[in-house]
């Protein structure tokens, strides 16, 4: 809930940072979505009423569900606009209605790749984004899940395939981006729900943390390490200590990918990283 809202640990916040920054500086009307969230239907930092933000697995199975409902009847609007100004749960329901409408007049699923994308969810899911990157109406976020990092226990093994199931889509997606020319003009990043403490447990694993590494990507963003190695001689109650706030990173993308208000979104001001390369 913090990494999605960006709120602090005693603050409870309903929008994702996402929706609060698209809230303030609205996403071009002419885009497919604000946002798309890939596999299940949690929209993490797209949840809230500031975002055009919809979740699927499949793109060509949504379009196909949204023009059966589009056809059902004399008009696409599936819900009675009467009394929406009164009553806030009818008035949610048009505005996802709307946002699906949107959505399925713009999305297409045909880009034909080269690239050869991994197989399993993950794959499925990146091979996914990378049909929604291609998308000519455009799209300003797309959000992918990847779970199972939760290794209280045989966690070489397990946490060697993860890393490599994550790096080979992470190399797909960016196959396929340089295929498109999009390379140059997409940021990746990764964020997760919580670390790991750096000592063993008793069942080779590592029980949950705090601070953790998030990778960046992307054709235009400068390699190499931000922020200070860990110090594992001087350790908080037996979790590494965080050297660069998440908020930052957020406001990385928010101001320096985007050109937006970073504080109006996260309610502060955090310093921004210096990522990119110049253009």
């Amino acid at each position: 809930e913090i990494w999605d809202t960006a709120s602090r640990s005693d603050q409870y916040l309903g929008d994702g940072w996402l929706a609060r920054a698209f809230a303030a500086s609205p996403v071009p009307k002419g885009f497919a979505a604000d946002g798309v969230s890939v596999g299940g239907s949690d929209l993490g930092p797209l949840a809230g009423t500031g975002a055009r933000a919809i979740a699927l697995n499949d793109p060509e199975s949504f379009l196909r569900q949204a023009r059966r409902e589009g056809t059902q009847g004399p008009s696409p609007v599936l819900a009675n606009p009467t009394g929406a100004k009164r009553n806030a749960a009818l008035a949610h329901i048009l505005k996802v209605e709307s946002d699906i409408m949107q959505a399925a007049s713009h999305l297409g699923g045909n880009t034909a790749y080269r690239t050869e994308f991994p197989r399993g969810p993950f794959g499925n899911a990146v091979r996914t984004a990378a049909q929604l990157a291609a998308n000519e109406a455009g799209i300003a976020a797309i959000r992918l899940s990847f779970g199972g990092f939760d290794t209280h226990q045989n966690q070489p093994g397990l946490h060697q395939r993860l890393l490599g199931e994550l790096a080979e889509g992470i190399a797909a997606l960016r196959g396929a981006l340089l295929e498109i020319g999009r390379w140059d003009s997409t940021l990746l990043m990764t964020y997760a729900e919580f670390g790991r403490r750096p000592q063993e447990n008793q069942s080779m694993g590592t029980d949950h943390g705090t601070a953790s590494a998030h990778f960046v990507a992307g054709g235009r963003v400068r390699g190499g390490l931000y922020g200070e190695a860990p110090r594992l001689a001087d350790l908080d109650g037996g979790n590494l200590r965080h050297a660069v706030d998440f908020r930052c990173l957020y406001t990385t993308v928010l101001e320096r990918w985007w050109g937006l208000d970073g504080a109006r979104a996260l309610g502060g001001r955090f310093a921004p990283l210096e990522l990119f390369m110049q253009v």
